[in-house]
């Protein structure tokens, strides 16, 4: 099954997004990860789109959405809440499920908490967050700062793969395909010729600008719906002490958060094989009303 590329005005700001699935049926957001795109979530797409609408965004300065003109306002976590309830809004949907990596699982945990957007709270029906988690490792943030605020240029896209191989190793075991998709679906050329990854460098300006965004706390207390986290066992930005503390916080403390170790991933399983695909599933088809 092919998916649709489809773009919609959300705050003002161009957002490109992916389609899979028939619109008529209950709807995945699959959100991803800092600088990558939503092209990130094809295997998971394809796996639920049988039973589900899934909805893939490229976030404000990646892929093919817009690049903010006023990055030190609008690339943080609220104004992308805001951008997902005009999403939402936009496409009709009326309730979801959220599978967020990284990046897009704090996306979704701001929303599922309705701190910023206050209408969003009820309307998200479960939360599975790939390797995120309200309190991250400071020394991994600023690793993923140092190399995600200098991307570089290469000659060749076989160059440009070769990085993404080394930087993204931890995502897990990817085929040969999937490592070529990745690099083609996340690649731009500049003036020059050479290729760089296709977002705006200056989106890392979140961590600077706004450097207590991904201390989330409080929008994870007061979340409600069921919360399914996926820890690569080797992730140096989610450390066993945030996912005990979530077991005993907001949803875990209503026994509603679970949490999976994924072996042979650090930050952060790439949701593209099967053992990965049934676990998501599962849980979203356990928490389909």
């Amino acid at each position: 099954m092919a998916p649709t590329s489809n773009y919609v005005t959300c705050a003002g700001r161009e957002i490109h997004y992916t389609e899979w699935g028939a619109q008529n049926r209950p709807t995945v957001i699959a959100w991803h990860g800092l600088a990558r795109t939503g092209r990130d979530m094809d295997e998971l797409a394809q796996a639920l789109a049988g039973r589900f609408r899934v909805v893939c965004p490229d976030t404000l300065g990646r892929g093919y959405s817009q690049w903010s003109p006023d990055p030190g306002n609008e690339y943080r976590l609220e104004f992308y809440a805001r951008l997902a309830a005009d999403l939402m809004d936009r496409l009709g949907i009326a309730r979801a499920h959220w599978v967020g990596t990284s990046m897009g699982g704090a996306i979704g945990t701001a929303c599922a908490g309705g701190i910023f957007q206050p209408q969003l709270a009820g309307r998200i029906q479960s939360l599975v967050l790939n390797d995120n988690a309200p309190r991250l490792a400071a020394a991994a943030v600023e690793r993923i700062r140092n190399y995600a605020g200098n991307p570089p240029a290469f000659e060749s896209m076989a160059q440009l793969e070769a990085f993404f191989r080394q930087v993204y190793k931890p995502y897990g075991w990817l085929s040969d395909a999937q490592w070529r998709r990745l690099t083609q679906t996340s690649s731009r050329r500049l003036p020059d010729g050479r290729v760089t990854p296709h977002y705006d460098p200056a989106m890392v300006r979140q961590f600077t600008d706004h450097p207590n965004d991904y201390d989330l706390w409080p929008h994870y207390d007061r979340i409600r719906a069921p919360v399914l986290v996926l820890r690569g066992a080797e992730s140096d930005l989610v450390l066993p002490d945030a996912v005990a503390e979530m077991l005993v916080r907001g949803p875990g403390k209503l026994g509603l958060t679970r949490v999976v170790e994924v072996q042979g991933c650090g930050h952060a399983p790439a949701l593209n094989v099967p053992e990965q695909l049934d676990l998501v599933q599962g849980f979203i088809e356990q928490h389909q009303l």
